[in-house]
């Protein structure tokens, strides 16, 4: 079969709130079929059209995919599966929409991530004997007793350590990160991006950014492994609900909707990293990304979506591999907006679509490339042309 293009024509996401807050009565189907809808309707594609989805989702279990493929009005003949890569599970959809497109396998794919975690079923472990209490079961595998892994908190402390990156250093990243959302919300940059699920102000933000720059708050919250911790509620992100998708469509498509501004996948990758270094997996899958796309020259990379666990992460993901910190989200990162778990990578998607193809602005990125480590130690990474 005779390979081709796959390009990104449209992508949406919901605002990002926390667990039992601004979505915490919506069911996964609920949160993602309106920006599902939008993203078709952005491109002029009617969901009849769509020949698959493909979505990212860590907590819900069975096939949330369909479910929300039917709740979007999808056509029942569309195939749809679930992705579980934990938290690089709504890049990974994206990635394998493109490449499926690329194959000539489906001309419309709709691909991304959802995660609900406030309706989302509990987990509960059987208990070892008939005189033993069954007991909750978190999120992270690190949260389970006899898990070995450190959680992604740990994880990133181990690596401030490692690089001696200071309290003071990380508050002040995490306020810069502030800063950039705010200015970005000023500028009205995530018009377009953002579907209200309702039409209040509130469906049109993400929930924990925050208008509140004292330096002094960042500085007052306690850390979570006292007493020499540096990481705080302030300079980490915190788990959150959200939904981001994309449409992906093959080159006769995209010819016959008269070539509209989109993204075409240069690579994806993935990386296995130690569980005790977590924290450094995006680091490293974009050192393979490079391998990967050898002749191709990273300083051409005007703009990267890091999902960061931390700032502490985020500095040495910059540090590391050396792009300037005004080239990682420029419009504030996971710290500001929360981590919606597998719907997170979707949403750096999203956000480079919006800087890179949305409007037809000067100077914008030629190439983008976005990064996240997920739990258990995998760093996935892509690289993106505009077109």
């Amino acid at each position: 079969m005779q390979t081709s293009m796959s390009y990104i024509i449209a992508a949406r996401r919901s605002a990002l709130g926390r667990v039992g807050g601004l979505h915490r009565n919506r069911r996964i189907e609920v949160l993602a079929a309106p920006v599902i809808n939008a993203a078709l309707a952005d491109c002029k594609i009617t969901p009849d059209q769509v020949d698959e989805i493909i979505v990212g989702n860590a907590t819900q279990g069975g096939n949330p995919a369909r479910t929300i493929a039917l709740a979007s009005g999808l056509p029942e003949c569309a195939a749809a599966f679930t992705i579980d890569r934990q938290c690089a599970s709504g890049l990974d959809a994206i990635i394998t929409a493109c490449r499926t497109v690329s194959e000539g396998e489906a001309d419309i794919i709709v691909a991304g991530g959802a995660e609900s975690i406030s309706t989302a079923p509990w987990r509960i472990a059987k208990p070892k004997s008939l005189y033993q209490l069954p007991h909750f079961l978190g999120i992270e595998p690190a949260m389970l007793d006899e898990s070995d892994e450190p959680h992604q908190f740990e994880a990133s402390e181990l690596l401030s350590q490692r690089l001696n990156i200071a309290r003071e250093q990380q508050d002040a990243w995490a306020l810069r990160s502030h800063m950039k959302a705010q200015s970005a919300r000023d500028d009205k940059r995530f018009v377009g991006e953002i579907v209200p699920i309702k039409s209040t102000p509130e469906e049109a933000r993400d929930q924990s950014a925050s208008s509140d720059l004292d330096p002094d708050h960042f500085a007052a919250e306690p850390p979570f492994l006292p007493p020499e911790g540096s990481l705080t509620p302030a300079n980490t992100s915190a788990m959150h609900d959200g939904a981001a998708m994309v449409v992906v469509v093959s080159q006769t498509v995209w010819e016959e909707l008269g070539k509209p501004p989109a993204l075409r996948l240069v690579s994806g990758v993935s990386q296995g990293v130690k569980a005790d270094n977590e924290a450094g997996a995006p680091m490293e899958a974009m050192r393979k990304l490079y391998e990967r796309t050898k002749g191709f020259n990273p300083k051409d990379i005007g703009l990267v979506e890091l999902n960061e666990t931390s700032a502490a992460q985020a500095i040495a993901f910059g540090s590391s591999l050396g792009f300037d910190d005004d080239l990682i989200n420029p419009d504030g990162g996971a710290v500001v907006r929360g981590h919606p778990f597998a719907a997170a990578g979707a949403v750096l998607v999203v956000r480079l679509f919006s800087r890179m193809a949305r409007n037809r602005v000067e100077n914008r990125p030629k190439y983008g490339a976005c990064a996240l480590g997920a739990i258990g130690g995998i760093g996935v990474a892509a690289l993106f042309e505009a077109l």
